[in-house]
């Protein structure tokens, strides 16, 4: 008779060889899925702006519409202009942006440009260099050996925003790219008033948080006390979560309808008890994501989710037009989120991120329209349908659910 600590580590082993035979197999399909061509074409309506106060809210939903809308914000800045961006590619896209950017400053504009270096590896090195005109962060919290202890220095810049003047501000899903111009679906948003400056200001808060005192940035933007729109933001460093919170807060809220877009649906036990609690109560609970993503093993994460959805009432939307990397959400007609952060655990309590939270019905209808024209590009999966998927399938994704705690 075996001993129970060998048989225990029996299973281990053989769980772990399990584990690595479908993880290398589904990074190889993975690899194979990244060569085919996108097909594009995707519905992209043009949706009008909405006003809040004073300020004014457009709605981005096609990358080309949005780089033309932040390169001429970055060509009409006067006093600074305030970049971030997760990925920023060398393509036509990425060069152009950026020699837009050393134009301003060659004219006397204060250019402050941050980029993750993790993200950015495969960049060339040359492209990743600004002149010195160009104050530039890159984010690589963990370059202090000694600090390689501390979990949070692994917290990657996740943020994309663009900020003009402290006026005009971008914020949303969008990396910088030509990929992203016409083949992927995300969603931006844009504000122009008083609520650009809180934007700005959390752009200054980053920098200065991440580089030597000497070189911090010194304008202070005001912010102010809007409880009609709201920035919220996940920062690591001082274990702040408040995205999740704000998700949570307002599933708990829904009485009505919910209608959720994300990239790489793997949420934690609360987010999840959250959402499917709203359905159980008569809450029409509708999450759209993508059918095949650009992450093999995130979309294997989380369809281990869709049993207990569908369970509740949720209904689940596979987008197929394209890679739909928005992290959106809507509920009751009244509130409104657009961000960086997805509803995984990376994005919840660790990478840094920032969403905006928006009570304003005029935004609400535009972010109903742009999900019903999302529906039109996207499939339902059924009760019927998930039950009756491949039983490798369903074998697959007991084996590799212990892993969601890593995603």
């Amino acid at each position: 008779m075996w001993p129970i600590w060998q048989i225990a580590v029996g299973v281990v082993a053989l769980w772990l060889t399990l584990v690595v035979a479908i993880v290398g197999a589904l990074t190889v399909a993975g690899a194979r899925r990244q060569r085919r061509p996108l097909p594009g074409g995707f519905p992209h309506p043009a949706l009008p702006e909405a006003k809040l106060g004073r300020n004014q809210l457009r709605i981005y939903d096609y990358g080309q519409d949005l780089y033309d809308a932040m390169l001429t914000a970055i060509d009409e800045a006067r006093e600074r202009i305030y970049i971030e961006s997760f990925i920023w590619k060398d393509d036509t896209i990425g060069r152009e942006i950026k020699a837009r950017l050393i134009a301003k400053a060659k004219e006397g504009v204060q250019v402050y440009v941050i980029f993750d270096v993790f993200a950015n590896l495969v960049v060339p090195r040359a492209f990743k260099q600004f002149p010195p005109i160009i104050h530039t962060l890159r984010f690589a919290p963990w370059r202090r050996v000694w600090r390689l202890i501390d979990p949070r220095v692994y917290a990657l810049d996740h943020r994309k925003m663009l900020v003009a003047d402290g006026a005009v501000g971008f914020i949303g899903g969008y990396n910088i790219g030509d990929l992203y111009a016409t083949q992927w679906r995300d969603t931006h948003l844009r504000i122009v008033g008083p609520a650009a400056e809180d934007l700005a200001q959390s752009f200054v808060d980053f920098w200065n948080l991440f580089t030597r005192k000497r070189i911090h940035i010194t304008k202070h933007h005001q912010r102010h006390f809007d409880p009609t729109i709201t920035l919220r933001g996940t920062n690591a460093m001082r274990l702040v979560f408040p995205i999740r919170d704000m998700y949570m807060e307002a599933f708990d809220r829904a009485q009505s309808h919910i209608m959720l877009t994300n990239a790489y649906f793997i949420p934690d036990h609360n987010l999840l008890e959250a959402l499917t609690e709203a359905a159980v109560r008569g809450v029409e609970v509708h999450v759209l994501l993508p059918w095949q993503s650009n992450h093999i093993l995130a979309d294997w994460g989380a369809r281990s989710y869709f049993g207990r959805c569908l369970r509740a009432g949720v209904h689940i939307w596979g987008y197929q037009g394209a890679m739909i990397h928005a992290k959106t959400c809507t509920v009751d007609g009244e509130w409104s989120t657009i961000g960086t952060a997805n509803l995984d655990r990376l994005s919840a309590v660790g990478n840094y991120e920032l969403n905006v939270e928006v009570y304003s019905q005029e935004l609400a209808q535009r972010m109903e329209a742009l999900f019903a024209a999302d529906q039109t590009d996207a499939f339902e999966i059924t009760a019927d349908f998930w039950r009756n998927r491949p039983w490798y399938a369903k074998l697959g994704e007991r084996i590799l659910s212990p892993l969601q705690v890593l995603l």
